[in-house]
This record gives structure tokens, C-alpha cells and sequence, in this order.
């Protein structure tokens, strides 16, 4: 069973940084596109970041210049480092992953359980 498992929530200050992890586990053939998500209460969940395999990478507008994403692809591991947080940063953030696990017969989208930062004094 391939599972995506998150790290690296918590509570920080404004202006403060954190770093989220996210591993794909399990029976894999291969990783395309791995990103972030999140989610704010009453909102609909919205891109963060993408990342592809070969190192492209998508921001969304608010997060440009704060946010970096980047991945090991031996490890099939995906980063969000966050810096400069702000108290709109505080979401659910759920990572994903483009990939195809063995056995399978195509790609498809996984998601992680999500993690909570929450920005604030």
C-alpha cells in the first residue's frame, strides 16, 4: 500500500518559519509531480506549491518569495520550507503525489493526512 506521511506542523509566530516533510512509502515505480495543498477553514483547498521530477517548480502568488518546495527523489520525500509566516498561512496543508505504484495500471493522484500550522502570537 503506498502511503504519503507528513511532518513538520505546529504553532509559530508571525514572521517565523517552519518545514514541512512529506515521504511516499510503499511499492512504488515512479514519482511525476509532488506538491502541497492547504486548506483554511471556510475555504476551499487551494495550491501551494508543485514540484516535478526534474526540478520545475509553481507557487501560488501569496506564497512567492516565502515559500521554497523541493524533493529527493531517491527518497521520494517532498519539502516545504515556509518562511516569513503569516497569520494567513494558518491552514490544514496536505501533500500529494502524481505517481505510479506497482501493480497498478496508471498514475494517479495520493494524498497525505494533511498537518496543521497554525500562525500566531
Amino acid at each position: 500500500q503506498v502511503q504519503l506521511v507528513e511532518s513538520g506542523g505546529g504553532l509559530v509566530q508571525p514572521g517565523g518559519s517552519l518545514r514541512l516533510s512529506c515521504a511516499a512509502t510503499g511499492s512504488i515505480f515512479s514519482v511525476h509531480n509532488m506538491g502541497w495543498y492547504r486548506q483554511a477553514p471556510g475555504k476551499e483547498r487551494e495550491l501551494v506549491a508543485l514540484i516535478s521530477s526534474g526540478g520545475s517548480t509553481k507557487y501560488a502568488d501569496s506564497v512567492k518569495g516565502r515559500f521554497t518546495i523541493s524533493r529527493d527523489n531517491i527518497k521520494n520525500t517532498v519539502f516545504l520550507q515556509m518562511n516569513t509566516l503569516k497569520p494567513e498561512d494558518t491552514a490544514v496543508y496536505y501533500c500529494v503525489a502524481d505517481l505510479w505504484a506497482v501493480n497498478t495500471g496508471s498514475t494517479k493522484d495520493y494524498w497525505g493526512q494533511g498537518t496543521q500550522v497554525t500562525v500566531s502570537s
